[in-house]
C-alpha cells in the first residue's frame, strides 16, 4: 500500500506517518525500487497498534522505548513494565471519567426533576 492509502485506511495524515517512522514509532517502512514507501502487512499492523496507542492517550515516548527494546529483542521485563504502567495510566483516566460522568447524570436527573415540576 501507498502512503497514501495508509493514511486514508487508518485516518492518519502522511505526515504523521513520516514522523512516526522517522522517531522509530514504526519500524522502516519497505521502499519500492524508485524509493516509495511500500507498506506491507507487519507495517499496516505496526501502524494500527501505534494508533490504537496514541488514541488511548499512551505517552510517545513510552512508545518509542517500547518499540525500540521490541525490535533489539530485548528488555522482556522492562516492556511488560511499560504496558503495565501505561494500563495504570489509562485505568486512572477512566475512573475520571467515570466519576465525571456520574456528576453529569446527577445534574442531568435534578433538571429533570426540577423540569418536571413545573
Amino acid at each position: 500500500m501507498t502512503i497514501g492509502e495508509v493514511s486514508e485506511k487508518y485516518e492518519i495524515t502522511a505526515d504523521t506517518l513520516r514522523y512516526y517512522e522517522r522517531i522509530g514509532l514504526i519500524p522502516p517502512v519497505p521502499r519500492k525500487k524508485n524509493g516509495i514507501r511500500n507498506y506491507d502487512e507487519t507495517a499496516c499492523q505496526w501502524v494500527a497498534f501505534i494508533k490504537c496507542m496514541r488514541s488511548a492517550g499512551v505517552q510517545i515516548e513510552a512508545l518509542i522505548e517500547y518499540v525500540a527494546l521490541l525490535q533489539a529483542g530485548t528488555g522482556l521485563e522492562r516492556r511488560k513494565n511499560i504496558l503495565i504502567e501505561q494500563r495504570a495510566r489509562l485505568q486512572e483516566q477512566s475512573e475520571r471519567l467515570h466519576s465525571t460522568i456520574e456528576r453529569l447524570d446527577y445534574k442531568i436527573e435534578h433538571y429533570a426533576e426540577l423540569l418536571a415540576k413545573r
